[in-house]
């Protein structure tokens, strides 16, 4: 079977089924092929591309160009024609999700993790509300995650193995200083824990710690590496914290260990991991878009000069093909910032840019250079994808992917690398979280165990907690998640596609389109 397309130069090009999508990929620029969306993926009819005059002020903003030129990509006309995507778009819930850009973009980071939740819509919604209940937590909850993946990064072994066993860990935690000699004397531990009931140290859980010292595997890690005492007692704030809930320390500290060898294996060095955990919501949102991590390696310097003014660095990246020919004069977007209000691509963020254009560090970087703005530009989708979420890119964090930018470079062409650290760190998260929260008493017990059950659900939640408790209010959205896994994972198995649907505009290009009214039409017959 064939198939006509009409690209953006007006020309034909003759595919067979197979090879659509991987046209839309190499014209959307990844310059690599992703799986089809589905098994029916290549049954694109022939089409034109939606122009639509019937575009209404609620779906854009006086100046505002971003609905028209979503329509014109590439890939938006072959998502609209799918078969698959149209099957999804016409499920009576994907409207209330669709109209949530960072919902939308968390789901697509974890879109299996998210269609295994909804299974259970009481369970879906406990953590929607646990995740509101805990919000105010997360600073805290950062803080811990950082610090324990600093500790345990060069530990991972002993620290898995007392992970192992949560309850005699749970002591040793609560009680850091006295377990530090240890760290000088693993022989004597060895010893102690083997009698635990005649050391007071031990004798609250002599039970569990002779479960322990009957571990070989766990003795033996422990006993090449005694200074595992030292780095407990060394962050003993942050580990007496953990200690009152021995499932969630256990929990934490293998997502740690986890995330640790996974970004020391890439070649990112234990100095950046601290940033990396203390950001890990935008380490997330990166991961589901490599290519945007790539560019900020590649020009992190500019990039964490934006960074200081998110507000400016959102309208950049919510519109970054206007700015691309600023990489062609540094000196030319600085004018243009210091005149934000004559310029139609700044006016609408003035201030911000007025402040950007004010800060003669960031300037600095920026004119230093400019190929920042050619790389926003080249990627423009993929940014536009992330803008929302523009104030998440902490400057200590691009800081940290700059000064491993080779090795971010090249976790950025491992998928399942990058997204398996992101998952264990965002497991880590929860469980910082549960830990301060429950110490609060703001978690039931009930929340905590939805929260155990689903970590990365919860961590994805917590980056929009009042959307996520909305759509865990309609049930029609709750069954869309739990009846269309497959093609949630497809579309996010694919990050052109996926950066595409977490497009601010995507659900107004969609209705300008026909496609969820249509969709939802056939859907109804």
């Amino acid at each position: 079977m064939e198939t006509v397309i009409s690209t953006k130069n007006n020309r034909k090009l003759i595919l067979t089924a197979a090879g659509v999508l991987a046209f839309g990929v190499a014209a959307y620029g990844l310059g690599r092929v992703y799986p089809p969306l589905g098994p029916s993926a290549g049954t694109i009819a022939p089409a034109e591309r939606y122009v639509s005059p019937q575009v209404t002020d609620a779906d854009v903003q006086l100046g505002d160009t971003s609905v028209p030129e979503l329509m014109q990509t590439d890939a938006f006309e072959l998502m609209v024609h799918d078969p698959n995507f149209r099957a999804l778009a016409a499920s009576p819930g994907f409207k209330a999700v669709a109209n949530q850009p960072q919902v939308l973009a968390a789901i697509l980071a974890n879109p299996r993790e998210f269609a295994a939740a909804a299974q259970n819509p009481k369970a879906f919604d406990s953590l929607a509300r646990a995740a509101q209940q805990a919000a105010s937590f997360a600073p805290q909850a950062h803080q811990t995650s950082a610090a324990l993946l600093s500790a345990i990064a060069s530990h991972q072994d002993a620290m898995t193995s007392f992970a192992n066993h949560p309850d005699a860990f749970a002591v040793i935690a609560g009680n850091p200083s006295a377990f530090s000699s240890f760290a000088s004397n693993a022989s004597a531990f060895r010893d102690a824990v083997s009698k635990a009931a005649a050391d007071a140290r031990f004798a609250s859980n002599a039970a569990a710690f002779q479960r322990l010292a009957s571990d070989n595997a766990a003795m033996k890690a422990i006993n090449m590496d005694p200074s595992v005492f030292s780095a407990i007692a060394a962050n003993a704030a942050v580990f007496k914290g953990l200690s009152g809930q021995p499932s969630s320390l256990a929990a934490a500290v293998k997502s740690a260990a986890a995330a640790a060898h996974q970004l020391q294996s890439a070649g990112i060095s234990n100095a950046a991991l601290n940033s990396i955990a203390a950001n890990s919501a935008a380490f997330s949102m990166l991961a589901n878009q490599p290519k945007a991590l790539d560019a900020i390696a590649g020009h992190w310097q500019a990039f964490a000069g934006l960074a200081g003014h998110p507000a400016a660095l959102q309208a950049i990246l919510a519109n970054g093909s206007a700015f691309g020919n600023f990489a062609n004069s540094a000196n030319a977007f600085r004018d243009a910032a210091s005149k934000a209000a004559a310029d139609a691509r700044l006016a609408n963020n003035a201030a911000a840019f007025r402040q950007l254009a004010g800060d003669n560090a960031a300037m600095r970087a920026i004119s230093m250079d400019p190929g920042v703005f050619k790389a926003i530009s080249a990627n423009a989708m993929v940014f536009a994808g992330i803008a929302n979420n523009a104030n998440l890119l902490n400057p200590k964090l691009i800081a940290a992917v700059g000064q491993n930018a080779s090795a971010f470079s090249s976790l950025a062409s491992n998928a399942s690398q990058l997204s398996s650290a992101a998952h264990s760190l965002q497991a880590l998260d929860a469980h910082s979280m549960i830990a301060s929260a429950s110490a609060a008493k703001a978690l039931d017990a009930q929340a905590s165990q939805a929260v155990l059950n689903n970590p990365q659900v919860f961590a994805a939640m917590m980056s929009s907690p009042k959307a996520f408790n909305s759509v865990s209010q309609s049930s029609a959205a709750v069954a869309s998640l739990a009846a269309n896994q497959k093609a949630w994972a497809a579309i996010a198995a694919q990050p052109n596609l996926a950066a595409l649907a977490a497009n601010p505009s995507f659900s107004a290009a969609l209705n300008q389109a026909g496609v969820s009214q249509a969709a939802s039409q056939s859907h109804s017959n």
